[in-house]
């Protein structure tokens, strides 16, 4: 059964069946917004918890450690709730708030699953950069803006470490696209929702076609990623 599923998968992939593809493309659609979005809040904010002192940081860290290991399950369950129509976002009715069972409302609750982890990786990494780094530096005349894009050029290989674990928490995510896309063929069907769909169903060879295209997306992206963090190094 398992070869059979197996070389049956492979002929799905080499054919290049249009279902597989239109699940491809929602997938790597929703995890790539999702992950942009994430990196452009999520290092902004973690290189100012690194830097700056102020009243409360410790309590925001503290949120932010908490945001790293929330359930997505309970994510998607608090996006469900903003989003339904008795919620307060779906009552407002705006074109900026995306609908329930939509690529936006997927996209939004990925944000919040991977946001925390490259806030919280990113903050890491700019603390353990040498505490003295930024008093040479101004000391050498560097303005505020230089002596900052400095030390995020040397704690750069954490913040790929930090978009990488962004990355890893939603390619895999099921429960939250799940309860907030609600898995609609052609819409909002992703690899992850469609592996379990197919599971029960029994198509186990659409099932593994899945997998290893999931497997594959994850392993380019991770060495893709793992090549910049060479480059890096070698600087």
């Amino acid at each position: 059964m398992f070869g059979k599923s197996l070389i049956e998968a492979l002929r799905l992939i080499l054919q290049a069946d249009t279902a597989l593809a239109n699940v491809i493309a929602v997938s790597l659609q929703v995890v790539g917004i999702s992950l942009v979005i994430a990196s452009a809040l999520g290092i902004p904010l973690g290189i100012f918890l690194g830097l700056k002192r102020f009243v409360g940081k410790r309590l925001v860290i503290a949120l932010l450690y908490t945001g790293m290991g929330f359930p997505p399950v309970v994510v998607g369950l608090f996006v469900y709730m903003l989003l339904s129509r008795s919620g307060p976002l779906g009552q407002l009715g705006s074109p900026l708030v995306p609908a329930l069972y939509s690529t936006g409302a997927m996209i939004m609750a990925q944000i919040i699953i991977s946001f925390p982890l490259v806030a919280g990786f990113t903050m890491a990494a700019v603390l353990g950069l040498d505490s003295h780094l930024r008093l040479q530096l101004h000391a050498l005349g560097a303005t505020s803006w230089q002596a900052l894009w400095t030390m995020l050029v040397e704690a750069r290989v954490g913040v790929l470490i930090a978009v990488i674990a962004g990355f890893g928490s939603i390619i895999s995510e099921v429960g939250a696209v799940m309860m907030v896309g609600g898995n609609i063929e052609g819409s909002t069907r992703t690899l992850t929702t469609a592996i379990v769909l197919e599971t029960r169903k029994g198509e186990f060879s659409m099932a593994m076609a899945l997998g290893l295209i999931l497997l594959l997306i994850s392993f380019i992206a991770n060495a893709a990623m793992l090549r910049l963090q060479g480059k890096a190094l070698d600087q």
